[in-house]
């Protein structure tokens, strides 16, 4: 065989190597439409995106990736009233190279595919435990997904492990993950994200909004609607332009930071770091309980309450002249302007200071 022959059969070798490549990699991706008022989703790894759907119907593109990849089963039927699509995972062990080396998380999970599902759990023994690992042995498999969701859909995501976004969605959206972070933008309707481990960023929420992290820092820009409901184990909330009727926060390690508030009913709590609320507009009511940190208030110059303050140590300021009740070095008891408001601080220790902007 000459040399240009045999270039000529490499190339020809080589170009069909990868359209084979090129096809395996299609056929990895798989279409399902799920239809009705209730859509529930379950993955144990991979990246999600949700984004908004122009039909009817939830619209799912599921990619999956990894050497074991083809070992994965779709699943799709009523699940407790749910329509479900469920990706089953043939094995108790499951790698997960984007997880990062030696991160690992265990779940319990059904022989039909669920997790994370109080309705749906049939008893401790029924349940198998499922670990998932960035690297070492194991099943190396997972399912990247997009959702296209119409106006106004229910619909539930339990995820393992891998990045979410939530972008432009209008509808009733739960998203919960065991160990990933979230992202969502521009968003209507109820939106409730749940992570066990990871940060969450909220940007442009219309609508109730529900966060709760086991350990991760949440971020929120720019919510509006009747409640805003933060609660995370560690990790510090921070955020800006907040417009609800009520809003609670409630953070065990890592502190507090909110701007821009307009609200009529606020609860904080925080088990230690700073906490500093600035409110726009004036309050019914303010209930903030800091178990160490300096707590910091600033709220409008019209603003009236009668205010109780208690700090274990650091003292206590403020720019509003109070008609005291009782004052004294830790403890201030009074009324601020008209007193129609209710205001109530209790510090373990930190300085309490109320600021007029």
């Amino acid at each position: 065989m000459c040399f240009r022959s045999a270039v000529r059969k490499m190339q020809l070798l080589s170009l069909g190597l990868s359209a084979a490549a090129l096809s395996q990699s299609d056929a990895q991706t798989e279409h399902r439409t799920l239809s009705g008022d209730r859509v529930s989703i379950y993955n144990l790894a991979g990246k999600l995106r949700l984004q908004p759907g122009s039909g009817a119907q939830v619209v799912v593109d599921v990619t999956r990736g990894g050497g074991d990849a083809s070992k994965l089963k779709l699943a799709t039927g009523d699940i407790r009233g749910w329509n479900s699509l469920r990706v089953v995972y043939p094995s108790d062990r499951i790698v997960y190279p984007d997880m990062g080396y030696r991160s690992r998380t265990q779940l319990r999970v059904n022989g039909d595919g669920t997790f994370d599902d109080k309705e749906g759990d049939h008893g401790f023994f029924d349940r198998d435990r499922v670990e998932i690992r960035g690297s070492g042995p194991g099943l190396e498999a997972h399912a990247d997904m997009t959702v296209s969701i119409p106006k106004g859909q229910r619909i539930v995501i339990h995820w393992g492990v891998g990045d979410a976004t939530v972008t432009n969605v209008d509808g009733d959206i739960r998203v919960s993950v065991a160990t990933a972070t979230v992202t969502s933008e521009h968003t209507k309707g109820r939106l409730n994200l749940d992570t066990g481990s990871g940060a969450v960023k909220i940007t442009d929420a219309q609508g109730d909004v529900t966060l709760d992290t086991g350990s991760g820092g949440v971020t929120v820009t720019g919510v509006k609607g009747e409640t805003l409901n933060i609660d995370t184990g560690s990790g510090s909330i921070t955020g800006s332009d907040i417009d609800v009727r009520t809003l609670k926060a409630d953070v065990g390690s890592g502190g507090i930071r909110l701007g821009r508030i307009h609200a009529s009913h606020a609860s904080v709590d925080a088990g230690s770091g700073g906490t500093e609320l600035e409110f726009l507009s004036a309050l019914d009511d303010l209930a903030v309980d800091a178990g160490s940190g300096g707590v910091t208030i600033r709220l409008p110059a019209a603003q009236g309450a009668d205010v109780e303050i208690e700090t274990g140590s650091g003292g206590i300021e403020s720019d509003f002249p109070v008609q005291t009740n009782k004052v004294q070095r830790n403890y201030l008891r009074g009324r601020i302007g008209d007193g129609k408001g209710r205001i109530k601080i209790e510090s373990g220790s930190g300085r309490v200071r109320l600021i007029k902007n």
